[in-house]
């Protein structure tokens, strides 16, 4: 049988996220029933974590490749016990300090996670060589696991700045670090994800992400919905960012209010996964220097203390199960830089309280784990006292 491979990908411009491609482990070596020999293991096919590697470089440099393993050595009278075959290894990124590559197998069901790459020099086994012929298979060899693979890019970042376009998060994103992201107009105002880092003057660094902007159904993928919500599974914290004066993502679309985009972008995340709104958000109020900014300030505030009274305005099935609970409302402008000094304060604060609750629970759990392993003076087992 002739085996044809291919790599299948989505990309955004230059950046590529998702590589799909075939694998197979190498066949074992015959073995040799007249004096018992047994054929040598087929290769395994790995994937491993390397920092100088792209998703993009690999597409480029395996265009229409598949990834097999040797072959295992046959049995002969010279060796009896016939060689493993070679290993074939596949390069993909390590997350560094923005990024994680997930390997997911394609079931006729359902995928399933197979491993993670979290550093540099992490190994995954995604194919399994076969084993060489012996008394057992009568010293006929089996061939080695195939699969397809799917290398699976997710950022990592302390922070996802979620909004519907136009919104001004890559001119937040500008404003808080010196990232450039690449603009486009519609319907997603960034063209791919973008890393800022977020400076302090005590040296901290707290990373941002910036994800293209959401268009209503992106739950359903439309637009390139999954492709980046799924990164906001991988931030630690969110950050909102609405304009004031709500905004009309195309003339045949309805006008939302700022109201109404917070419970949208809820929604979606809602949709897409249920967990997704009890991440720690920040709530920024971008555009504060148009005309009767303090006004619509003013209305949204009101609006999020008692939500319930103002879920009319969206359709039912818009309406989400739980309203978000913002640790802060920030109001600022990207374009004037009013109120970016005060959110770097706030996110900073957010995450540090985020840090101390995690060490507190950590110590605790580390208490109570001594305080289980020391017996307690009462079940004491004590020896007869001596005679004297």
């Amino acid at each position: 049988m002739v085996w044809i491979s291919r790599i299948c990908y989505r990309k955004y411009g230059n950046f590529v996220d998702n590589l799909r491609l075939y694998v197979r482990g190498g066949s074992g070596g015959m073995g040799l029933p007249r004096l018992g020999g047994q054929g040598g293991k087929g290769g395994d096919v790995w994937v491993v974590a390397q920092k100088e590697i792209t998703l993009k470089r690999v597409k480029d440099k395996y265009p229409q490749k598949r990834f097999i393993a040797g072959v295992g050595t046959n049995s002969s009278v010279r060796a009896l016990r016939g060689q493993k075959g070679e290993d074939q290894e596949v390069f993909a990124p390590p997350p560094l300090l923005s990024s994680v590559a997930q390997l997911v197998e394609h079931g006729a069901c359902n995928a399933k996670v197979v491993g993670e790459l979290n550093t540099e020099g992490d190994r995954v086994l995604v194919a399994r060589g076969g084993q060489g012929g012996s008394y057992h298979s009568e010293f006929l060899p089996s061939k080695g696991q195939t699969r397809q693979i799917r290398l699976d890019l997710k950022l990592i970042a302390d922070l996802g700045l979620v909004g519907f376009p136009n919104a001004g998060k890559s001119s937040l994103l500008t404003a808080l670090s010196h990232a450039k992201p690449q603009i486009a107009s519609y319907a997603f105002t960034t063209l791919r994800p973008e890393i800022g880092k977020v400076m302090y003057e005590d040296h901290k660094q707290i990373s941002v992400a910036d994800l293209p902007g959401l268009i209503e159904g992106a739950h359903m993928n439309r637009g390139m919905g999954h492709q980046f919500l799924k990164h906001v599974e991988r931030t630690r914290q969110l950050i909102f960012v609405v304009d004031v004066c709500g905004f009309q993502l195309a003339s045949k679309t309805p006008f939302r209010s700022a109201f109404e985009a917070v419970q949208l972008l809820t929604k979606e995340l809602e949709l897409y996964k249920e967990d997704l709104p009890c991440k720690p958000a920040v709530l920024v109020v971008n555009k504060m220097d148009l005309p009767d900014a303090e006004d619509k300030l003013t209305e949204l505030q009101e609006q999020l203390l008692n939500p319930h009274e103002f879920s009319h305005l969206l359709p039912e099935d818009m309406v989400p199960k739980n309203n978000m609970v913002f640790r802060h409302l920030v109001p600022i402008s990207a374009a004037t830089g009013f109120g970016i000094a005060h959110l770097k304060t706030f996110i900073r604060q957010s995450l540090d309280e985020d840090a101390s609750m995690a060490t507190e629970s950590l110590h605790r759990d580390r208490l109570q784990a001594l305080r289980g392993a020391v017996p307690a003076k009462n079940s004491l087992t004590w020896g007869p006292t001596p005679s004297v």
